[in-house]
């Protein structure tokens, strides 16, 4: 495989067998030669989960104590009081029937979408459109609720979502490599503390396997988990 000028001149400062620090780690992912845009951290967990097994999803979401390092662009379907609710709480977009008519068309200009769970019947058309890209509300990740001022005020805050895919891996964004390394510390933190509340009581053995953490461009670096398996053990 064809690997770029970067990619090869990142790779030699990473010892590919250690298991790192997560302080340890950051720095030397922020060390590591970059592009110049600011790119995404990610956070890659293994989990030992059956995924086979309905009884075994993990999916939640948590507000990042740093944020995410981007804008959030809320959208809300609701009506009356609960849409002017939604809107002085800063929603980006407010709409009933004619939002739906319009996500329905293609229209997914959004990076989180907030109703109510009377209002939630009328989005199960629209699952084809919004489960490919992660955009359904669900109760699960706080998007399906009747305080909407609230969802909307974590989702602008900084609230990512995390949910284990077919391979036990859950991928969630961590923040920006312009963040300072405490900043980074506190929201992987407040993820791997999320997602091991949300430990599905089916699941046995080991639940966290292994975590790796990379931005947009650069290869995984492992990082050492011992400090939350002593939590969830």
């Amino acid at each position: 495989m064809h690997r770029s000028k970067l990619y090869r001149s990142q790779i030699e400062k990473v010892e590919r067998a250690k298991l790192y620090d997560l302080k340890d780690a950051f720095t030397l992912l922020k060390s590591l030669p970059h592009v110049k845009f600011d790119e995404t951290v990610e956070l890659a967990l293994k989990l030992g989960i059956d995924t086979k097994q309905s009884d075994q999803t993990v999916r939640g979401a948590v507000t990042l104590p740093s944020g995410t390092g981007k804008k959030v662009t809320v959208a809300v379907v609701a009506s009356g009081d609960a849409a002017e609710k939604a809107k002085a709480a800063g929603a980006d977009f407010v709409g009933y029937e004619d939002l739906i008519e319009k996500i329905k068309g293609g229209w997914l200009e959004f990076d989180s979408l907030i109703t109510t769970p009377g209002d939630m019947p009328k989005l199960r058309a629209l699952g084809k459109v919004l489960g490919p890209k992660g955009l359904m509300p669900n109760p699960k990740t706080g998007t399906v609720t009747d305080n909407l001022e609230g969802a909307v005020r974590e989702a602008k805050a900084g609230k990512v979502e995390f949910r284990a895919d077919k391979g036990g891996v859950a991928h969630v964004p961590v923040g920006k490599l312009s963040f300072t390394i405490d900043q980074l510390d506190a929201n992987i933190r407040a993820i791997i503390n999320a997602i091991t509340s949300a430990k599905p009581s089916g699941a046995k053995g080991t639940y966290l396997i292994s975590a790796t953490i990379s931005s947009t461009m650069s290869p995984g670096i492992k990082i050492s988990l011992k400090d939350f398996i002593k939590v969830v053990a």
